[in-house]
């Protein structure tokens, strides 16, 4: 009988799926992939009230609920209704961006151990090649486990073959979801490749911790732990350098107003029309530590962001003057969210000053970032 007990109670802290619902985690079907297979969407929640939806199409964060001032809850994310729209517009609203996050200048090209990888280009005559290409992972379906528990978790698996995309080596990369006790969305990524390789993930979740589709950003403050950042030239590509955030509008080390730079005429600011910024995180990279602070006066909710990663991108949902229909019908304009993309220094692939991204059999990344979320 006790064998028995202690059979069931395990058999439920790790859920494939088809298995029963858990009461932490539950999974739907959510539509079919081009390639026939079933697309899912994954309800995680925490005692203390925040709840998170993610489909394992992209890695998606779909929606995320989160606990305000006024005793009811927000959703803090930009996204779609439906699995549809999400494969139609091929955007990266709460998807993960792999194989290589950002831009890969010299016309999406990098040298490794002393060859050149040319990636495929979608246009021929583009000048860099983004966010994984034609490897990107916003696009894939990865495979999902559930696991229950006072932290529910979803775990994302994904094996991108040799030569995907232009990429060496076989990678294997998992990413793992957790809501934890205390209201934050944990992520987990790890990889391994069978051959020496590079990779640089983030998850593009867009935040507006005014509610989506309730107007911008403007009013909220916003704090980013960094002395330091990258600038990049008028292609938006970086420059090699690493400058002081000292003396110009890209210092956030105190809390800022977003609206009263947003429109800077800081170069870095002024010639994005908007906040697109690396900034370099205080403190040894590796280690879990503070990258950044959001603030919305009405909701009351606080965002708290930290990372292993040395890196953060800050980006103000830059979009010009036209509008996305998202869910419900709302509409998102410029400046409606901000994204802060924990990753490894952009496009150093091509600067070795940048500190590497090579993944090799030897050597398998593991990265964790934090978003947890409070109210004052």
């Amino acid at each position: 009988m006790v064998l028995r007990t202690f059979f069931a109670v395990a058999c439920l802290c790790l859920l494939p799926l088809g298995a029963a619902q858990a009461a932490n985690i539950t999974e739907e079907t959510w539509g079919t992939a081009q390639n026939g297979e079933k697309v899912s969407l994954f309800t995680l929640k925490s005692a203390r009230g925040l709840e998170a939806r993610i489909t394992n199409y992209g890695g998606r964060i779909v929606s995320l609920h989160a606990p305000n001032r006024q005793g009811g809850k927000t959703d803090v994310q930009l996204g779609y209704d439906d699995f549809a729209t999400y494969e139609k517009a091929g955007d990266f609203y709460g998807a993960l961006v792999g194989r290589y996050v950002g831009r890969i200048s010299r016309g999406g090209s990098f040298p490794l151990n002393g060859k050149t990888y040319q990636l495929e280009k979608r246009d021929t005559n583009a000048p860099f090649v983004i966010h994984g290409g034609t490897a990107g992972f916003n696009r894939k379906l990865w495979k999902a486990q559930m696991r229950d528990g006072a932290e529910p978790s979803l775990i994302l698996t994904l094996v991108s073959p040799d030569g995907d995309g232009g990429f060496p080596g076989e990678l294997t990369t998992t990413v793992t979801y957790t809501v934890t006790r205390d209201n934050a969305l944990r992520l987990e990524y790890r990889a391994t490749s069978d051959r020496p390789t590079v990779a640089n993930f983030t998850n593009h979740a867009m935040f507006a911790l005014q509610g989506e589709g309730n107007g911008d950003i403007s009013d909220q403050t916003m704090q980013i732990f960094a002395d330091r950042f990258t600038p990049a030239d008028a292609g938006n590509l970086v420059t090699g350098e690493i400058l002081p955030v000292d003396g110009t509008p890209a210092d956030f080390r105190k809390p800022v107003r977003v609206g009263d730079v947003q429109k800077s005429d800081f170069p870095q600011i002024a010639m994005r029309k908007g906040i697109e910024l690396e900034m370099v995180i205080n403190g040894k990279p590796g280690t879990l530590r503070p990258a950044a602070r959001m603030t919305d006066p009405k909701t009351g909710i606080v965002m708290d962001v930290s990372t292993t990663h040395p890196c953060v991108v800050v980006w103000a949902h830059l979009i010009g003057d036209r509008t996305v229909a998202g869910k419900g019908g709302k509409l998102y304009r410029a400046f409606d969210a901000m994204s802060f993309e924990t990753q490894g220094y952009l496009d150093a692939v091509n600067h070795p000053n940048f500190p590497s991204t090579e993944v090799t059999p030897q050597k398998p990344m593991h990265e964790v970032t934090v978003f947890k979320f409070s109210t004052r």
